[in-house]
């Protein structure tokens, strides 16, 4: 191992620090616990103090990780949340009590793990997993609740053995790492799975390979569809789950948007029942939770008439739930997309489903170096749909320009990427559109 490159200076910021992170690591992407698990036991993070219920899915898991969070806070429960990535500042990664931990915390973790690591190497989500953990521990939280970045098997959060492993759903993206099929991937994201632990499953066809993986390890496996689902009737502001050998009546809808969300809700909700000897939780603080719970950018609303929608849909099974939500919540007028997609995508998988959908498509590139550039971009949505695609130099100018173009009736989505979101959740849209922005 050699030890991590360039200098920082001698006291460092945390955007100093995330900075230095960036470049010092030989790959951006680099999955394995080796490494990660030795500096992890020179910091003494490991066993975990706490339970800890680790998230992992191709969709879903913010969704899921934000409703455990919510619950476990209503029963009055220390939690430390850690997510990824974030959508506007690094602090939302690392949560505890509901909130963005300070600059200040972070980079005493980070310190704490440079002078430990010694010569080994680790990447920048390495560093924020370890960072995470130190800071969890310090804190003395109550419970532990971690998204999996990255498949799941060789991801860094995976160097705690969890008590509950969820995988909310498996589908295709990330296939240079995880594999071009479910098969592959469902096995990789599996690797969350313990030996006599429980493990829940929310897809409702699930692969053969994550099956077997659960079964050969002993893991005590609970599956949508077979051993819990959530059931909606006619009203829409309560709903019923049925697992664990119990019937929950009359829950409140989830907080969050779009129908898929039930389905995390039940799959959240059968983690919490099965560490319920060690973690009680009343069934008022699994209605608060649910309730209650709040996550940016998935298929969110920010203002009205015309209508402007968010999603961070950037894959082809998160495209097909922005395609459910967006019939599901019906507009009068016409559908305007906005979309910016990383290069490796598959741009494809993810217009198909919104090609009947969508009416016009504004297309842009995210300010990052992985963006997929826009004229190639509308090139691909041109040949796959038969309606107009504009061009434009950013996201925000495209946003504008779908708005201008928008009646009171229309609506406007923006998804594609959280590079995409997080440009619109930066902007300002309290005033009117304005009028006559050209395309490239």
């Amino acid at each position: 191992m050699t030890a991590q490159a360039g200098a920082l200076p001698r006291h460092p910021t945390l955007e100093a620090w995330l900075a230095w992170q960036e470049q010092a690591h030989t790959r951006p992407i680099d999955l394995g616990l080796e490494r990660v698990a030795q500096v992890a036991d020179r910091l003494q993070l490991r066993p975990a103090p706490v339970p800890v219920i680790t998230v992992g899915g191709t969709n879903g898991k913010g969704s899921t990780v934000a409703m455990l969070e919510g619950i476990y806070r209503a029963a009055g429960y220390r939690v430390g949340c850690y997510s990824s990535p974030h959508l506007i500042h690094y602090n939302e990664r690392i949560r505890i009590d509901g909130r963005p931990v300070a600059d200040a915390p972070i980079c005493e973790a980070f310190t704490a793990i440079d002078r430990a690591r010694g010569e080994i190497s680790l990447s920048y989500f390495e560093f924020g997993t370890l960072a995470a953990l130190w800071l969890f521990h310090r804190e003395r939280v109550d419970v532990m609740v971690l998204e999996v970045g990255l498949g799941g098997r060789l991801d860094a959060v995976n160097i705690l053995d969890a008590d509950v492993a969820v995988v909310t759903a498996v589908g295709i993206d990330h296939q240079a790492f995880l594999g071009d099929d479910r098969e592959s991937i469902g096995f990789e994201k599996a690797g969350i799975f313990r030996s006599g632990r429980v493990a829940v499953c929310g897809d409702a066809d699930p692969p053969a390979r994550l099956l077997g993986h659960a079964d050969r390890i002993g893991a005590r496996l609970l599956l949508a569809g077979r051993d819990f689902t959530p059931l909606t009737g006619s009203r829409t502001d309560t709903w019923q789950y049925r697992g664990a050998g119990l019937v929950l009546e009359g829950l409140p809808a989830p907080a969050l948007s779009g129908s898929v969300q039930y389905r995390n809700a039940s799959s959240a909700i059968t983690a919490v029942l099965s560490l319920q000897e060690r973690l009680p939780v009343t069934r008022e603080a699994v209605d608060r939770g649910l309730a209650e719970a709040r996550l940016p950018g998935r298929f969110q609303l920010l203002r009205e008439a015309p209508a402007l929608w968010v999603d961070v849909a950037h894959n082809p099974q998160g495209a097909e739930s922005l395609a459910l939500n967006l019939l599901g919540v019906p507009c009068r007028g016409r559908t305007l997309a906005v979309m910016g997609v990383m290069a490796d995508k598959d741009v494809d998988g993810i217009l198909n489903p919104l090609r009947d959908v969508v009416h016009d498509w504004y297309v842009a590139a995210p300010r990052t170096g992985r963006a997929l550039e826009a004229p190639v971009l509308a090139a691909r949505v041109a040949a796959l749909t038969r309606h107009s695609v504009q061009p434009h130099e950013s996201v925000m100018q495209a946003c504008r320009a779908a708005l201008a173009a928008a009646g009171p009736e229309d609506r406007v989505i923006v998804f594609g990427s959280f590079f995409t979101v997080a440009e619109v959740l930066q902007g300002d849209f309290s005033g009117p559109p304005p009028m006559g922005h050209p395309g490239l």
